[in-house]
């Protein structure tokens, strides 16, 4: 059965018809003022309404990457239980080791319209069914195995023995339990019906997805309400987000590294440190919160299944900043601030401008990403908070490179070759990440194209820590280029002038004691006068 018939699709674009965008927007204000709790693991359901699918109505209660418990009981293996037992094991409460999905006050309110049409004396007034299954056997639902375009089992379908009337068409292998389908019926007249508190164990690993489906058109306008808890053996972490708790836990000891190599050379030569020293201190200080924020963040919510929103607010603004400034520092670098020239001039207001921006279409895209997990957010209003993002970064990279282009040959006429040369190899450095970058962006877009139903979940986590890499990779690059030393003045602006001399060092990190060369700059006619004047403007 094409899975399109039942609307299953990658959780960022929800199988209900997204909001308005500007509803979004409210939605997305209100829990950031408002909410306290921001829960991932745990799928919320507040008067949900049911979606009209072929011949039955639907609701997406969730769906997450999880792996087979770690172990089963003695008489969960290799036995056959029937429906007594297996409600009884699907009521025992989970353990620690054990994969699960747990259904906890889930109520199904129908409307007093289709209320009053049901006899008080009738036991059996409406059925509601929980289908829970791993994405491989999606074509177990609907009537395709008979040929069938139906979801709900019709009179014909029913005198072949394969289905019952008003119930979902599920086709399991023999003395098979999946798909799961777990029934809660309406009473009489009873305006709601509350689901049986249960834990559905899982023994595979895979894609599950978690629909509420019913087959009578008379419980049309029915809303569902209560939550359902998703836990992998080792915690609530959805298991594409589980390699990340120890990824931005390497990443942390990282940038502890990074940061103690540069403490210690910023103490040796603190005598000729430059401006620029204390911004590269900055950028690593914040991608050191950054890591820890995440980490913990991370870590939190997968103990407790629910992320706090003073966590979760400072691990994305921590995010925003960092990204903001380390794009702010390679910009200012390459307009070869306190090397070429003093300071920025009159561009300083653009520079910073152009910072305002980034930082808050990034922090809001953040938002919604970290948010978006469980509350799967339109994939409209996302792809609007992720266009500005990379037209920003497009505007940073385009400027950088423009600004390259003008230091290095305002460098070459002046006949600074240490400098010069340090130029260029931040240059080619910045070149070969861009290279990455759009390599990195092919594939994102591959994968994404080719994994519809995020059945590739576990490889998922790679694609945010590419970019973490990257850029700790660059960082990495300015520090080496830009290391404190106890010549620095070879790589600082000074003021040019006819017989100014420049010492060239043969080591540009200025970590071995070398012999300085020393050359007398040749004025040429004409340019000396221009450089200054620019100097002056800029």
């Amino acid at each position: 059965m094409d899975h399109n018939r039942i609307g299953i699709r990658r959780r960022r674009n929800s199988s209900i018809d997204p909001p308005d965008l500007k509803l979004g927007f409210c939605f997305l204000l209100l829990i950031f003022f408002f909410l306290s709790v921001v829960e991932s693991s745990i799928h919320e359901y507040n008067n949900e309404p049911f979606t009209p699918q072929l011949n039955s109505f639907f609701f997406h209660g969730g769906s997450e990457g999880l792996y087979a418990s770690k172990f089963l009981a003695d008489t969960d293996r290799g036995t056959t239980l029937d429906d007594s037992q297996q409600q009884q094991k699907e009521q025992r409460p989970p353990i620690n080791g054990k994969s699960f999905v747990r259904f906890e006050s889930v109520t199904f309110r129908r409307t007093k319209e289709a209320t009053e049409r049901q006899n008080a004396m009738q036991q059996k007034t409406g059925l509601v069914e929980a289908i829970l299954f791993e994405v491989k056997d999606r074509d177990r639902i609907g009537g395709s195995f008979v040929g069938s375009d139906a979801l709900c089992c019709t009179p014909e379908l029913a005198k072949d023995g394969n289905c019952k009337v008003g119930e979902v068409i599920i086709h399991r292998q023999e003395n098979g339990e999946w798909p799961k389908r777990i029934q809660t019926f309406f009473e009489g007249q009873e305006e709601e019906a509350k689901m049986t508190p249960l834990s559905v164990e899982v023994d595979s690993t895979g894609m599950y997805y978690l629909y509420f489906m019913y087959c009578d058109p008379q419980l049309k306008g029915t809303v569902i309400n209560g939550r359902t808890v998703w836990r992998n053996p080792e915690g609530y972490l959805p298991g594409k987000m589980g390699p990340l708790m120890t990824f931005y836990g390497f990443m942390s000891l990282a940038y502890l590294v990074l940061g103690l190599l540069w403490f210690l050379q910023f103490v040796r030569f603190w005598k000729d440190i430059l401006q620029l020293h204390y911004y590269i201190t900055i950028v690593i200080a914040l991608g050191m919160c950054e890591m820890a924020f995440w980490y913990f963040e991370y870590a939190n919510f997968n103990s407790t299944g629910a992320r706090p929103m003073g966590i979760t607010m400072w691990a994305v603004t921590f995010s925003a900043v960092k990204k903001t400034v380390s794009r702010l520092l390679l910009l200012v670098v390459s307009m070869g601030f306190g090397v070429v020239k003093p300071t920025l001039g009159g561009i300083t207001s653009k520079v910073l401008l152009l910072g305002l921006v980034y930082f808050l279409a990034s922090e809001a895209l953040e938002l919604v990403e970290n948010l978006g997990n469980i509350n799967d957010f339109s994939g409209k209003a996302k792809l609007f908070l992720v266009l500005p993002v990379a037209l920003l970064d497009a505007c940073f990279i385009l400027w950088i490179f423009s600004s390259l282009s003008k230091t290095l040959e305002k460098l070459q006429m002046r006949r600074s070759m240490a400098k010069l040369e340090l130029y260029r190899k931040f240059t080619n450095s910045l070149a070969v990440s861009v290279l990455l970058s759009v390599a990195w962006i092919g594939y994102e877009l591959y994968f994404n194209a080719t994994d519809p139903l995020s059945e590739l979940w576990r490889r998922a986590w790679i694609i945010p820590a590419f970019w973490s890499v990257l850029a700790y990779l660059l960082l990495l690059v300015i520090c080496v280029l830009w290391a404190p030393s106890q010549n620095p003045t070879r790589y600082a602006y000074s003021e040019e002038t006819g017989d100014d001399l420049e010492e060239e060092g043969i080591s540009l990190t200025g970590s071995v004691d070398v012999a300085v060369k020393t050359e007398r700059k040749e004025h040429v006619f004409g340019i000396g006068g221009e450089d200054l004047e620019e100097d002056k403007r800029e």
